[in-house]
């Protein structure tokens, strides 16, 4: 399968949900925000979010500075 994280084509292996996807790409226990196609998932549905052939997914962490 493959998703498109932030801009840039990424293959994995399916069935996948979006917290397995964050975990793989070393999001696991970080603070960040998540998008798929467009629409915020809250981190209590990352679990139960399942994720399809050419999803866009949108990670953003928060800065820090002024």
């Amino acid at each position: 399968m493959i998703l498109i994280i932030n801009g840039v084509k990424k293959s994995f292996t399916a069935p996948l949900d979006l917290k397995a996807a964050l975990e793989q790409e070393g999001y696991d226990g970080m603070l960040v925000a998540v998008a798929v196609g467009g629409t915020f998932v809250a981190k209590g549905n990352y679990g139960s979010t399942k994720l399809n052939d050419g999803d866009e997914i949108e990670i953003v962490a928060p800065m820090q500075g002024g």
